[in-house]
């Protein structure tokens, strides 16, 4: 399973990458995430279907000093990558 996710609310300068990484990196995921120049968070999931699915979940909350607001999910068709990476702001 593969999935985009954008998050915005109070995402940036909260630990959220860092966050993401290491949930996902708990549960053997692949990946990546980075912060967009318009305050949100972006991240592609890869992954086994019940821990991808848990990991949307959790981000709806985010880590303790985030403000989660909206999380959209849709499928996600780009290259695949092993591993989990936090990407510079793009």
């Amino acid at each position: 399973m593969a999935v985009h996710l954008r998050i915005s609310g109070r995402v940036h300068g909260v630990g959220y990458r860092a966050w993401l990484a290491g949930e996902a990196e708990r549960r053997a995921l692949s990946g990546w995430v980075r912060n967009r120049p318009d305050g949100s968070v972006e991240a592609v999931l890869t992954g086994e279907s019940g821990a991808v699915a848990e990991v949307v979940a959790l981000c709806r909350r985010g880590p303790s000093a985030a403000i989660v607001s909206n999380v959209i999910s849709e499928e996600y068709d780009g290259p695949l990558r092993t591993g989990f990476r936090i990407l510079p702001t793009g």
